[in-house]
């Protein structure tokens, strides 16, 4: 919804004309008291009256959006220059982990956090803690998914917790398995960690971790899905984990491979393995009878930005502003791995039984805009000197964009 703004021509503000007889002083003061009048009862009756930008986002969150702005495709856009910067700061959320505290770890330059990212046809408010916890309270939210999902939630619990800290509820071993609980509200938010979606094994050789894993298509990981009754609302994701040598079975038979150069096994692609092991996971989601009503996106891949190199072979990331639109490759893996993910999506939701929805959280087109967003050299780790991260995101950052997307995907699905 567009606030009507006041141009400068409907209140002709040139210079003043000087034609005016001062010398007639009874007429120029009816029209000084008439103009006086005026201005008072327009700042009294208008509606508008001190509207500030923080007041126009409110009204965009808190107002329904007709029916033109929700057909806006929140996806398709640019980033823009912003130079009100990020709602917290690496020193005010204390929920940041190491990793991607960038500035802690010594990154100085901070123009990359002046951009906002505008869709094509409308406005994307920034997010709104208030708003959320609105639609959120009493319920239940799960991010299902590897360390970018993990990214992801940390990026939520630095703009919720402005409003409300979180306690924490639950920890596992590997600080992999999460829970958040906001009491003041209500809701609960958690981390369900998996690599693939489906059943993963990692073979053994010579007693060794050998990277090399075999995925069960026709069994998910139970590490998510013996929790999914209990959730209200899902967001999905994974993809990094495939980019290694993988097999996929199908019971007893391994019916494609990635990464394999085996004669009697066909390699399918990374897009391939991922299409099965969303699909998988959709199927799981559909066909829970004890899920008596779910919400489910699909956040898609996030693309990482490596330049001269791979992330064990010296490549790097030190951009430091956006691409544009003009910059993209809809040629490349990372889109068609996206376009899969849609196609998914939508087969799941053509497919949805009673109390299942569907959406698609699509970050992808603006994320591979932000090669300046990524850790870098600036991570901290102690263990991998020299080796720079390029899938991950800084916080605050670039990724905080997906929060403001997806309060404005559960706005037009609530």
């Amino acid at each position: 919804m567009k606030l009507p703004s006041c141009s400068c021509s409907a209140f002709k503000c040139g210079k003043k004309d000087r034609w005016l007889n001062m010398e007639r002083p009874i007429p120029f003061l009816l029209i000084g008291l008439t103009t006086i009048l005026s201005v008072f009862i327009l700042y009294t009756l208008n509606p508008l009256k001190f509207v500030t930008e923080h007041d126009i986002d409110q009204k965009l969150l808190l107002i329904k959006p007709h029916k033109e702005e929700d057909k806006c495709d929140l996806f398709n856009g640019n980033w823009v220059p912003d130079f009100k910067g990020s709602m917290y700061t690496n020193s005010s959320c204390a929920t940041i982990p190491t990793s991607k505290n960038c500035f802690r770890n010594g990154r100085r330059d901070k123009d990359f956090l002046n951009w906002r990212w505008k869709p094509e046809r409308c406005d994307l408010p920034r997010f709104d803690a208030t708003a959320y916890f609105d639609i959120v309270r009493g319920k239940t939210l799960a991010f299902i998914g590897d360390s970018v999902a993990r990214n992801h939630i940390e990026s939520l619990l630095c703009l919720l917790s402005q409003k409300e800290v979180p306690v924490d509820a639950y920890l596992d071993s590997e600080d992999r398995n999460r829970i958040w609980h906001f009491p003041v509200h209500n809701f609960t938010l958690k981390m369900l960690w998996t690599k693939f979606l489906v059943h993963g094994e990692e073979r053994v050789i010579n007693g060794s971790s050998s990277g090399i894993f075999d995925l069960y298509l026709d069994k998910v990981d139970e590490n998510w899905a013996r929790d999914l009754h209990s959730l209200d609302y899902v967001v999905i994701s994974d993809a990094h984990w495939f980019f290694r040598q993988v097999y996929l079975h199908r019971g007893s038979k391994v019916v494609a491979c990635v990464y394999c150069n085996e004669a009697n096994v066909t390699d399918r692609g990374v897009a391939f393995a991922l299409r099965m092991a969303f699909r998988a996971a959709f199927s799981q989601i559909n066909h829970c009878n004890k899920c008596k009503s779910i919400v489910t996106l699909l956040r898609t891949f996030s693309p990482s930005h490596f330049e001269h190199g791979f992330w064990n072979t010296g490549g790097s990331c030190n951009r430091t502003s956006p691409y544009n639109d003009q910059k993209i490759n809809f040629g490349a893996n990372e889109w068609e791995i996206r376009s899969m993910q849609v196609e998914e999506i939508e087969r799941a939701e053509k497919r949805g039984k009673k109390g299942k929805s569907f959406g698609v959280l699509d970050v992808t087109m603006a994320m591979l805009m932000r090669p300046d967003g990524h850790p870098g050299a600036f991570w901290g780790n102690q263990w991998m000197k020299g080796y720079n991260d390029c899938v991950h995101w800084c916080l605050p950052g670039p990724i905080d964009v997906w929060n403001d997307l997806l309060l404005a995907v559960l706005r037009r699905l609530d």
